[in-house]
C-alpha cells in the first residue's frame, strides 16, 4: 500500500464515518495529508484529518478520530490504526501491503515518481542569461545547474516546459564589450570601464585571423566587425561551457531581436494608446505603482532611447504572444526589483500579473583550505563555470549547487566534493547506486533473476520497512518541489534514500553465500533493492547528474 492509496483509504473511512451519522462529508479536504512519524515506534504512517473536520462536522475530535481509526483497521493492508494525543491517527500496514511499494516502482520503472499536476501547462523557463561579455561566473552556474534541474522536475509534473536563454546582445555592456576587444588586439590595456582577461585577447586575436585588416578600417566599420565576430564568439563559447556542463536551451533568444522587428516600439505604442504610459520630465512612464510597484519606471528616456524595461516589456508581451501561461525568471541577486517591475508589466499589457514568476538566487563561493577562492585563470576576475567543472567536475558541481535553496547564498568546499567518502553528498548518493547495480551484476552470476512475483510480506526487518517507507515518499518530494521550485529538495531526499540503504545494507543479507540456497526472502530483498536502486536513478537524473553502476 503506498501513501497515496492510504490516503484514499482514510478519505473514503472518513465518508464513512460521517454518512453513517448523517453528517456532511463536504467538509473533508480533497486530498488527504499523510506523512511520516518522525518517531518510527509511532507507527509507519499518520494523518491529522481528524484535527482538521472534526469540529466542522460537528464531531469531538477524539471521537471521530476513533471512528475513523476503527473504519480504516478494516482494511485487510492496515495492520493497526491508533488515537494519539489530542487527535493524530498512527497506522501500522501489514508487510505484504507495504511491499506492494515496490511492485510499483518495479512497474513503472523510470516513470515512477511522475506526476501530472502540471498537464496542459505551458510553462517558459528563463535561466542564466548571462550577459554576452564574459563566460558564465558562478552565480550563472548556479542557476544552470537549478534552472535546469527545474525544468526536468516541473515536466516530470506533466508540463510543457521550454528552457530558454535570454541573450542581452544590446545596450551599454556590449559597447564596452567591444571597446576592451578593440583594446586587446592594439596591445592596450583593457578601457577602465571594460572588460579584461585571457578570453578577451583570445576573442580579439580570433577577429583580426578572421579579418586581418580589420583595425585599419573605418571607425564605424571597425567597430561593428568587432562587434559581430566577437559577441558570436562568446556566445558560442557560453553555449559550449553550458553544454559541457550538461545544460541545453531549447530557445536561445536575442534582446537585439526585439529591437530590429519593431517589437519593442509596438509595445511602447499599446502602453501608450492604453493609458498606461504618460509622458513627464521629457520621458515616458510606466505607471507601474497602479500595479504594485515601488515606483513608476522610465520606460522612453528623454533622450528617445528605449530603457532597459521596453526590452522587457516587449520580451514578456513576446512570451504570452508564443502561449506560455506560466513565465519563470530566475535571476541574480542583485535582481530583486525585477519581480514587481516585471509582474507590473504584465498587469499593464493587460495580462494576469500571477504570468509572471520571478525566483531569485543568492551568490556562490568558492572555498579551499578553508579560504576563498577568488581568482580564475580564465577571466581573471570570477570564477567561471570551466573553473569549477575543471576543479570537481560536472556531477559534484551540479548536485552541490542544488542541493541548497538559492534563498541562501552558498560556500562550495572544494576539498570535500574531491572525497571519495561519506562525507561528500554527490559521492554518498552515487555510491548507494554503484552498490545496488553491483548486487544485481552478482545475483545474475548466482543465475538469480529478479522476481515481480516475491513474497514481499517476508521484509519485516525494520530496516526493510524504513526503506520501503523512504521509496513511497519519493512521487510526493517530486510533486513539492515542482510546487515550490524548491529542487534542493530532491537531492536532500536522495541523501536519506542512500541512508536508508546504507544502513539497510549491513543487517539484511540479500544474496545467499557459499552453498547456501537462495529463499524466498533473498528474491524479495533482490525486489527491494533493486526498487532503491531505480529511484536513486530516476532522481539522480532529474538532478542531471548520473548514476554510475560502477565506482
Amino acid at each position: 500500500m503506498t501513501p497515496a492509496v492510504l490516503a484514499d483509504l482514510v478519505r473514503s473511512s472518513a465518508v464513512q464515518v460521517l454518512s453513517a451519522r448523517g453528517l456532511d462529508h463536504a467538509v473533508l479536504p480533497e486530498k488527504v495529508t499523510i506523512e511520516r512519524p518522525r518517531n518510527p515506534e509511532h507507527g509507519d504512517y499518520a494523518t491529522n484529518l481528524a484535527l482538521q473536520v472534526a469540529k466542522k462536522a460537528g464531531l469531538a475530535t477524539r471521537e471521530f478520530a476513533q471512528a475513523l481509526a476503527d473504519e480504516v483497521a478494516k482494511s485487510d493492508g492496515v495492520a493497526a490504526a491508533e488515537v494519539a494525543g489530542p487527535g493524530f491517527l498512527n497506522f501500522r500496514l501489514a508487510a505484504d501491503a507495504q511491499g506492494e511499494q515496490i511492485r510499483e516502482v518495479l512497474a513503472a520503472g523510470d516513470a515512477y515518481g511522475r506526476g501530472d499536476i502540471y498537464a496542459g501547462r505551458k510553462i517558459n523557463l528563463e535561466f542564466v542569461s548571462a550577459n554576452p561579455t564574459g563566460p558564465v561566473h558562478l552565480g550563472g552556474t548556479r542557476w544552470a545547474a537549478v534552472g535546469d534541474a527545474l525544468g526536468r522536475i516541473l515536466a516530470a509534473q506533466g508540463a510543457e516546459v521550454t528552457r530558454e536563454y535570454y541573450f542581452n546582445d544590446a545596450g551599454a555592456q556590449i559597447d564596452r564589450f567591444v571597446r576592451s576587444l578593440i583594446a586587446a588586439a592594439k596591445g592596450e590595456p583593457a578601457p577602465e570601464d571594460g572588460y579584461a582577461g585571457a578570453y578577451i585577447r583570445d576573442i580579439a586575436a580570433e577577429v583580426i585571423r578572421r579579418e586581418p585588416s580589420t583595425l585599419s578600417l573605418p571607425e564605424d566599420e571597425r567597430n561593428e566587425t568587432f562587434r559581430s565576430i566577437g559577441i558570436s564568439l562568446m556566445f558560442d563559447d557560453i553555449k559550449g561551457s553550458l553544454r559541457d556542463f550538461g545544460t541545453e536551451f531549447d530557445v536561445y533568444f536575442h534582446e537585439g531581436s526585439l529591437h530590429d522587428s519593431g517589437a519593442v516600439e509596438r509595445a511602447v505604442e499599446e502602453l501608450k494608446t492604453s493609458g498606461r504610459l504618460y509622458h513627464a520630465e521629457g520621458a515616458w512612464w510606466l505607471r507601474s505603482t497602479e500595479f504594485g510597484d515601488d515606483k513608476d519606471r522610465v520606460v522612453i528616456k528623454s533622450d528617445g532611447r528605449p530603457a532597459y524595461i521596453a526590452g522587457d516589456i516587449a520580451y514578456l508581451q513576446d512570451k504570452i504572444g508564443r502561449g506560455f501561461d506560466l513565465c519563470i525568471y530566475m535571476l541574480g541577486a542583485d535582481h530583486h526589483g525585477y519581480i514587481a517591475r516585471l509582474k507590473a508589466a504584465a498587469a499593464a499589457l493587460g495580462h494576469d500579473p500571477a504570468v509572471v514568476e520571478v525566483l531569485i538566487g543568492q551568490m556562490v563561493n568558492l572555498v579551499s583550505d578553508g579560504k576563498p577562492v577568488r581568482m580564475s585563470k580564465r577571466s581573471g576576475t570570477v570564477i567561471t563555470i570551466e573553473d569549477l567543472v575543471e576543479a570537481v567536475g560536472v556531477d559534484a558541481a551540479r548536485y552541490e549547487l542544488s542541493r541548497y535553496s538559492v534563498d541562501s547564498s552558498l560556500d562550495v568546499d572544494l576539498d570535500l566534493l574531491r572525497k571519495h567518502s561519506n562525507d561528500n553528498p554527490v559521492y554518498y548518493v552515487q555510491y548507494a547506486h554503484a552498490r545496488l547495480a553491483s548486487l544485481q551484476r552478482n545475483a545474475a552470476d548466482l543465475g538469480l533473476k529478479l522476481d515481480a512475483g516475491a513474497d514481499l510480506g517476508l521484509l519485516t526487518h525494520p530496516r526493510e520497512g524504513d526503506l520501503i517507507r523512504t521509496i513511497g515518499e519519493f512521487p510526493k518530494v517530486l510533486r513539492t518541489a515542482a510546487e515550490l521550485r524548491e529542487p534542493h529538495r530532491l537531492a536532500r531526499y536522495l541523501e536519506n534514500l542512500a541512508s536508508a540503504y546504507h544502513k539497510f545494507y549491513p543487517v539484511a543479507r540479500v544474496l545467499p553465500q557459499g552453498d547456501e540456497e537462495a529463499t524466498p526472502l533473498t528474491f524479495a530483498r533482490l525486489a527491494l533493492c533493486e526498487a532503491t536502486r531505480q529511484v536513486l536513478a530516476n532522481g539522480l537524473a532529474l538532478l542531471g547528474v548520473s548514476a554510475p553502476e560502477r565506482m
